[in-house]
């Protein structure tokens, strides 16, 4: 992907066709993932060190990066208390104090030529202390053997670039600057001038220029935390194509002509009688935006935005019913299996008592129940298909699929939704998701949907307690267990491991299961449920878990999506710190599905490390699947967050979704409004702005023509 506009085909020639890149740093750069020149220019410093000020050595703090002139007071090679060999240089500056300068790795010829005594230097480095005297190892120097010479280290601000090994900062710097000087200037935007204008934006490449070499009179502080001009242009840029996209591929569908629903009742009020409850203010509010798109000519598209418990599965089975109501039928697609089978329980359950017929497919059918299922489906007899990947494959195919209901969307690609559209004529899809997804992501990731939110909990569920416990805690997590099954209520604990592994010192559910029964709960029940289970086993278990025949349920994370039972409240998870943030939030809402109060015990291992501690401390300290998520974006990134590789966007390099959420939502509306605009696909007045489209995109806008 090309991200920028050119006036010549520069910016994609090969690093190793400039002067100065040999074979050796050719190799170097292609480890960061530089290849062109492109990639150089717009690989941005990573921050910037302020060396404007130039302090005395009294002057110098302990742990900061330092900038001082120095002369060379004495200088040579010495030992450790322990015998490691160092090259060592003593500095002063008159004042009466000293500096140690520190080597552990170099070549002494070339330190005892270049670290003469007497000899000026420019050092820059972090202060540390070692007894009375302050040293910094390894520091950056620049020699002054002329004491009017102009420095290019010291007096300015300076960007500091990701490294690799062979590659040092100096030599970057140099690097970025000779693409900078050459090239920068040939980068124009293609974004239109009046939207610039509205906008305030630099020149393209001015900007790059500015960010790659702030002028030395820059607000520094700006500058480090991204929000300087220059940053703000490239990051708009870049927001603005991918935006745009997203636009293109709403506006394909909208034009697509897809089954207006009528609405007569003839299901969803019957259901609405035989539930048990009322649906909340939040689930009748989707409801409605999901009628009143369905209502339309043109297909919905639309995304499900629930907290675990949340409710959405009975959304789901209305809209559902919506699209039976019109003679139509449903395919709703589930990541795994056990989320498919669980799925298709509740929906069997209440579709049984309407008159409708729903049926299973997923990978473990057999052979004989598959060629029904199929038959049925095609014949129109099977009102909703439940199942996994199963169902998208050659062979399935419906009567008159009018919806399709895609669970767990950040597991599947864009691939399967357009799989599952072509199962029928411009079909609705609605996209659920239980992973509460932060609005600048999801903005990105899923910026062609309309977006449905549930925020709001059924009535008489209570929130969850989340306590993190080391191993030294353990007796107390299971007197808690023991209290709560006395009771007459139900735990979970979940183990990372299915069963013991040589390579990883980590416990297992299998060897867990045999020592809560035998040694610790042998007055209860203890059920073991895991992935490596046939069908019908998990089935068992689970069935006798929610009929409270099993008290201790241990298992994998194979309940991280699809276990109901509101009489759990206990939710314990071995080894914590190994588990994703958002994944450790899908278990503990595995409790807390009832009116009493319930527990979930984050147990981390000994070699838990910070970032799991941060991890656990964010789960202890709120239930709030947004806040969970938004600190999960923040620890992981995007790119982790949800796997943007599979999502079908272009990759962000510039724009960073949590610093520059404002910036975001300013270039998307400005390019949904251009996308609106109705010459747009034909007019010679945006040719240049489709062209970067296209090269930003390549195929992945899989539209007919934006030519």
């Amino acid at each position: 992907m090309s991200p920028a506009q050119t006036n010549s085909q520069t910016l994609g020639r090969s690093l190793e066709l400039l002067r100065g890149i040999g074979p050796t740093l050719l190799q170097r750069l292609h480890r960061l993932g530089l290849r062109t020149v492109d990639d150089l220019l717009f690989t941005l410093p990573s921050r910037y060190e302020d060396r404007r000020t130039l302090r005395s050595i009294s002057q110098l703090q302990v742990g900061a990066q330092e900038v001082f002139r120095a002369l060379i007071v004495s200088s040579g090679e010495s030992q450790t208390g322990k015998g490691r060999r160092l090259y060592e240089v003593l500095v002063g500056d008159g004042s009466g104090q000293q500096v140690a300068l520190r080597w552990f790795h170099y070549r002494l010829a070339a330190m005892r030529q270049q670290y003469q005594v007497g000899r000026h230097l420019y050092v820059i480095g972090e202060v540390k202390r070692f007894g009375h005297l302050r040293e910094i190892h390894h520091p950056e120097i620049e020699f002054i053997d002329d004491l009017q010479q102009k420095s290019d280290l010291v007096g300015h601000i300076l960007p500091v670039y990701p490294l690799t090994e062979g590659l040092t900062q100096r030599r970057a710097r140099k690097l970025w600057h000779n693409a900078c000087t050459l090239y920068a200037r040939e980068v124009i935007s293609a974004i239109p001038a009046d939207i610039l204008a509205k906008h305030a934006l630099l020149p393209l490449g001015n900007a790059l220029q500015e960010v790659h070499a702030p002028d030395d009179t820059s607000d520094f502080i700006a500058l480090n935390a991204g929000r300087s001009p220059a940053r703000r242009t490239l990051a708009f840029d870049e927001f603005f194509f991918l935006e745009l996209g997203l636009a293109l591929k709403r506006q394909g569908l909208a034009l697509e002509t897809g089954i207006p629903f009528s609405i007569s009742h003839r299901f969803t009020k019957p259901l609405a009688q035989l539930l048990p409850y009322k649906l909340t203010a939040a689930q009748r509010r989707v409801l409605g935006e999901i009628r009143d798109d369905l209502l339309r000519a043109q297909p919905m598209n639309r995304l499900l935005q629930g907290d675990v418990g949340s409710g959405k599965t009975i959304v789901a089975l209305m809209t559902a019913l919506l699209a039976i109501e019109n003679d139509c039928q449903v395919a709703l697609l589930a990541p795994t299996e056990i989320l498919a089978e669980q799925h298709y329980r509740q929906f069997a359950h209440w579709m049984q008592q309407l008159g409708l017929r729903c049926a299973l497919l997923t990978g473990s059918t057999g052979a004989k129940e598959r060629r029904e299922i199929i038959a049925a489906t095609q014949s129109g007899a099977i009102h909703l298909l439940v199942g996994t990947h199963a169902v998208l494959q050659e062979g399935v195919e419906f009567q008159r699929l009018g919806l399709g209901i895609v669970d767990e969307q950040h597991r599947f690609g864009v691939r399967q939704r357009s799989q599952l559209r072509r199962k029928g004529v411009s079909p609705h899809i609605l996209v659920m998701t239980a992973t509460p997804i932060p609005r600048t992501l999801s903005l990105t990731l899923y910026g062609d949907l309309a977006l449905s939110v549930i925020d709001e909990l059924p009535p008489g569920r209570t929130p969850i307690v989340t306590q993190v416990f080391s191993e030294a805690g353990r007796g107390r997590v299971y007197e808690r267990i023991r209290r709560e099954l006395s009771r007459g209520r139900q735990a979970y604990i979940v183990y990372p491991l299915v069963e013991e592994s040589e390579k990883v010192d980590l416990l297992d559910a299998e060897s867990g299961a045999g020592r809560l029964q035998s040694a610790i709960f042998p007055d209860y029940k203890v059920g073991l449920l895991h992935g490596r289970l046939r069908g019908e086993e998990k089935d068992a278990v689970m069935t006798a878990f929610a009929a409270g025949e099993i008290h201790l349920l241990v298992a994998t994370t194979v309940i991280e999506v699809g276990i109901d039972v509101p009489n759990a409240t206990i939710m314990v998870i071995e080894h914590a710190e190994r588990f994703g943030l958002a994944q450790l939030h899908q278990l503990r809402g595995r409790v807390g599905r009832g009116a009493a109060e319930s527990h979930c015990f984050l147990l981390k291992g000994s070699q838990c490390g910070q970032d799991g501690e941060e991890r656990l401390a964010v789960l202890a300290r709120t239930t709030d699947g947004f806040q969970v998520a938004e600190a999960d974006l923040k620890i992981r990134g995007p790119g982790e967050f949800l796997g943007t590789k599979q999502s079908g966007i272009p990759d962000l390099r510039v724009a960073d979704l949590l610093r520059d959420g404002h910036i975001l939502e300013e270039a998307r509306s400005a390019a949904f409004a251009l996308a609106g605009r109705p010459d747009f696909l034909s007019s010679d007045e945006y040719a240049q702005t489709r062209q970067e489209l296209r090269a930003r995109w390549g195929s992945r806008l899989e539209l007919a023509s934006i030519g």
